[in-house]
């Protein structure tokens, strides 16, 4: 594995392009998400094997559940195979898991293995992947005004406050935004923690994203001079 002199704490990925990639493959949509996994697991591994501390990959916003049902359906049955076949391999690497986002629409058996999951690799010190399921940042602001407006009714509250009320609070915001497939926009996604976070798109479809994909992204990341509204 070649050496960065600078990596970022924490990298998210917004993981589009499965269904275009099935398109492409002349196979049913579902099959782009169940191919999405293996580079899922490739990224895992990358941030692993280059102490990266934290990865957090947007897998299904809120506005998904207007999807066809067949492939929402689909993609639930792949959250819960997925988890159940890579327990093992986050306990033995020493990854946490942690989903994030609105649960309120997962069935009672999802939202268990979910909190299993979570439960089985919370000692994991090596690599947090955090998954936002059922996710918006306009969702996670509005839970977070209410939640200042019961603890604090009289509105004296400032930015620390809300950080500390979305559901982000005990993750670092991201230093390092990838979009595959070419979109130019962050689709409704963690809208107050990416102010000031570098943004890489890339024209790969996500089941096209493997390893050499995610070590270009990092060199373009390294190029780039975070001043966050300073100058030098």
């Amino acid at each position: 594995m070649e050496s960065f002199e600078k990596l970022p704490s924490h990298v998210s990925i917004i993981m589009d392009g499965n269904g275009r990639w099935a398109q492409r493959h002349s196979l049913p949509r579902f099959k782009g998400h169940y191919e999405g996994v293996e580079s899922v697991r490739a990224v895992v591994e990358c941030c692993c094997e280059l102490g990266i501390p934290y990865l957090s990959l947007f897998a299904f916003s809120e506005e998904n559940w207007n999807r066809p049902q067949d492939e929402v359906s689909r993609l639930m049955e792949l959250f819960a195979l997925s988890m159940k076949n890579e327990l093992n391999n986050f306990i033995k690497n020493g990854v946490r898991f942690v989903v994030l986002g609105n649960r309120e629409r997962f069935s009672e058996n999802l939202n268990s293995a979910i909190d299993e999951m979570m439960r089985s690799t919370a000692a994991g010190s090596a690599l947090t992947l955090v998954v936002f399921l059922s996710y918006s940042g306009r969702w996670d602001i509005l839970q977070a005004a209410r939640k200042l407006a019961v603890t604090h009714p009289d509105g004296n509250f400032g930015m620390e406050e809300i950080s500390s009320a979305l559901v982000t609070s005990r993750i670092p915001d991201p230093d390092l935004l990838i979009r595959t497939s070419g979109e130019m926009r962050i689709s409704n996604y963690m809208l107050w923690q990416l102010s000031y976070t570098e943004i890489v798109v890339v024209d790969t479809l996500w089941p096209d994203f493997r390893k050499t994909s995610f070590l270009d992204a990092l060199r373009e990341y390294e190029k780039r001079d975070r001043r966050f509204g300073k100058v030098k």
